[in-house]
């Protein structure tokens, strides 16, 4: 179908969706997951051709693991939309009601944003998130997943409409663009006639290129170049379980830990504990002078560039840089910080709080690991993506990112 069409039908039953009560959605999502599980078979079975694919292209490895889908993963993807069902539904609030001096009533009541377009890679997962998002704020989805997913996409959708179609609900609900080509996808950032927010979600060369092409509003996601700084205080075993853990657990996210920040004080018995570990399980670091004079001559341990302050490795590699100070530590990484997730690892209150006053972030840790920055982590079932910007919508966005909202003004024959 024509992208155009496409995003046609999903404007033109926009109005039906959002007229779906908490019930219905509730009704559909449940069977959406059911449906995922009942269809796990035929997704594995279209995963399996995407990831013939990825090995004969020589995906990376971090990418590889985001495109997997097992059962256990599609388990996984059936709880998020079976946890967005059990969440409140926003839809129909009243966030406040005033009465003005000529007797007025003016309230402000949360509705859906309408039809979201949303671009992404290589994230199956993705495609059940967002439809389970979306249609519970009473909004439309339009996908436009990468090439190198589109089979397990395509499974994934057609198990959505099925429950759709179950419940009697608009199929035009959600869809999914099959044709993963560049130039369909700048066809679809100037769909601002049927398309209310558009929403990328991948690397720093597909968000550029939505914000910089799209006649679409769009909500900006980020990369995630996410520090951890150990202060001079830290508790050693805790700091570098929750470095191991966030840079190591899955490698190929954007919430995973992509540089470190070390206090020099401790540096010197610091990084040689934290070395071992990270080698062990085969991370390179690339260092300043300082660590390098730590470290001494070992192996897995490269001189930094300035290019690596402020990469998104995504891969088995974490730059570490040695300071002076809390001071010298926020300044770096306010300077090359992506605005996503940052930590600190600290027994000291006042810089623990001086840090999550400064550092400019969605999210702010004190002693736990940057991998939590997640819809589901944080109770929102699922996420959206995680908004690096700060206007409407700012880190994990769920439910309430997918909501606008418009004044209701009760009156009893008042004139001007």
């Amino acid at each position: 179908m024509e992208i155009k069409n496409l995003c046609k039908k999903a404007f033109e039953v926009k109005h039906d969706v959002a007229k779906l009560t908490t019930n219905e959605k509730n009704k559909i999502l449940m069977d959406a997951a059911e449906q995922l599980i009942e269809d796990s078979e035929a997704i594995i079975a279209a995963n399996k051709v995407d990831m013939k694919n990825a090995v004969e292209n020589n995906m990376p490895q971090g990418l590889q693991d985001r495109l997997l889908l097992t059962v256990e993963r599609i388990e996984d993807m059936a709880e998020g939309v079976r946890q967005i069902a059990n969440l409140d539904d926003p839809i129909g609030n009243v966030l406040s009601m005033n009465k003005r001096p000529n007797g007025l009533l003016i309230g402000k009541k949360v509705v859906p944003l309408g039809v979201v377009g949303v671009i992404y890679e290589a994230r199956p997962n993705v495609t059940s998130d967002v439809f389970g998002l979306c249609l519970k704020t009473g909004n439309c989805a339009i996908l436009k997943g990468g090439k190198d997913a589109i089979n397990s996409n395509i499974a994934i959708v057609n198990c959505l409409k099925k429950a759709l179609l179950k419940n009697e609900a608009p199929i035009d609900a959600v869809s999914i663009i099959e044709d993963t080509s560049r130039e369909k996808t700048y066809e679809l950032m100037k769909m601002n006639q049927y398309i209310d927010v558009l929403i990328p979600r991948g690397g720093k060369g597909l968000i550029k290129s939505v914000v910089d092409n799209s006649t679409i509003p769009v909500i900006e996601t980020g990369t995630g170049n996410c520090h951890i700084y150990v202060d001079e205080s830290a508790d050693f075993d805790k700091a570098i379980a929750i470095i191991e853990n966030a840079k190591t657990q899955r490698i190929g996210v954007c919430n995973a830990a992509e540089s470190l920040v070390i206090n020099k004080k401790i540096a010197s018995e610091f990084l040689p504990r934290l070395y071992t570990v990270l080698t062990n399980k085969k991370v390179k670091l690339y260092v300043d002078e300082e660590a390098m004079a730590c470290l001494g001559d070992v192996t897995s341990v490269y001189e930094a560039t300035e290019e690596d302050w402020g990469m998104e490795y995504l891969d088995y590699k974490i730059s570490v840089k040695v300071v002076e100070s809390i001071e010298e530590a926020i300044k770096h990484i306010n300077r090359y910080n992506t605005g996503h997730s940052e930590a600190i690892i600290t027994e000291n209150y006042s810089r623990a709080q001086k840090f999550l006053d400064e550092i400019d972030a969605a999210c702010v840790y004190v002693n736990a690991s940057t991998r939590f920055t997640d819809g589901n982590e944080f109770g929102f079932g699922a996420e959206i993506g995680i908004s690096t910007q700060k206007i409407h919508a700012r880190g994990p966005m769920g439910l309430e990112a997918l909501t606008s909202s418009k004044y209701i003004i009760y009156g009893n024959g008042q004139i001007r």
